[in-house]
């Protein structure tokens, strides 16, 4: 079976920004916060400060992947630059977004940049309120004036727009808003991480929420959905009922794969983020067949 990754990223420097202050790498893979707490972020196979495009590469040679699409986030911190830099080396294996702050005083300029002159076609935005630009700015509507501003210039450069809006039960979490947005720019497409990221015991909240935002410019990607649900390990019989209750509202046609590497492989293999879709018995195989691939190429790669 074809694979693309759509949800992946790399690393040049952890240099994120969160909730806890700034992130920085300490060695082995891990990185402390301002506030002391270190955490792992990269499997030490993969590197000890970064993950390069070509510890990636390998992973995805490894278990037979086509292709993977690269973004970003406040977690490693922007990595804009690198990204771009991997696409124009291996540009059939990698798509890549950009991203930015819309509150730099200087964003017109980054914009300009990233997007004339670099050429991003995909933007990526995560509102979090754990790394996202919740953690370290005011709450932010979804359907306000700042987030219209940054919609209405990617739906003028014909751009991808890629969303995190965090976790249930948090201030960034903001569904009903998001649709409202979402169905503003009607020729654009929209991607949602995680597939809104329902924790365990999250279903109905899930089912109402996908019938919200089942429009047709929004895709989901399914990255680290498996891991939301914790404590529940591999076989991740709850997260497996997730997807199939995101078929049966928005379509098989909507869903994307994605393993969120490298920091997921630091609770799991890339193998099981795999084997989650591949061998979930609630999934016919022609639906497989479009999360991990058809459904990728056409937003991404087509």
């Amino acid at each position: 079976m074809k694979i693309i990754d759509a949800h992946a990223h790399i690393v040049q420097y952890i240099a994120g920004t969160g909730s806890q202050g700034e992130l920085r790498a300490c060695g082995g893979g891990c990185a402390r916060y301002a506030t002391g707490q270190v955490i792992q972020m990269i499997p030490e196979e993969i590197g000890a400060y970064e993950a390069a495009p070509e510890a990636l590469l390998k992973i995805m040679d490894a278990h037979k992947v086509e292709k993977a699409v690269l973004l970003q986030g406040n977690y490693f911190g922007f990595q804009n630059l690198y990204t771009y830099e991997a696409v124009q080396k291996y540009p059939d294996r990698f798509a890549g977004a950009a991203a930015y702050d819309p509150f730099c005083v200087k964003a017109e300029q980054i914009k300009q940049y990233l997007f004339d002159e670099l050429k991003f076609r995909i933007l990526k935005f995560e509102v979090s309120n754990g790394s996202g630009l919740m953690s370290y700015h005011p709450v932010i509507d979804l359907d306000g004036e700042i987030m219209h501003q940054v919609y209405s210039h990617a739906a003028d450069h014909e751009l991808i727009f890629v969303i995190d809006i965090g976790r249930p039960r948090n201030a960034c979490w903001q569904v009903e808003a998001l649709a409202r947005a979402v169905s503003r720019y009607p020729q654009m497409k929209f991607v949602v991480c995680h597939l809104l990221a329902p924790q365990l015991g999250d279903g109905d909240l899930l089912k109402r929420s996908l019938e919200k935002l089942a429009l047709e410019n929004v895709w989901f990607d399914l990255a680290a959905l498996c891991l939301n649900s914790k404590p529940e390990t591999y076989p991740y019989l709850a997260a497996r009922e997730y997807v199939k209750y995101a078929v049966d509202i928005v379509g098989a046609d909507r869903l994307m794969w994605g393993s969120d590497m490298p920091s997921a492989m630091t609770r799991d293999t890339y193998q099981h983020f795999i084997d989650f879709i591949a061998q979930n018995p609630l999934l016919r195989e022609e639906e497989k067949e479009k999360i991990f691939y058809e459904n990728a190429k056409q937003v991404y790669f087509s």
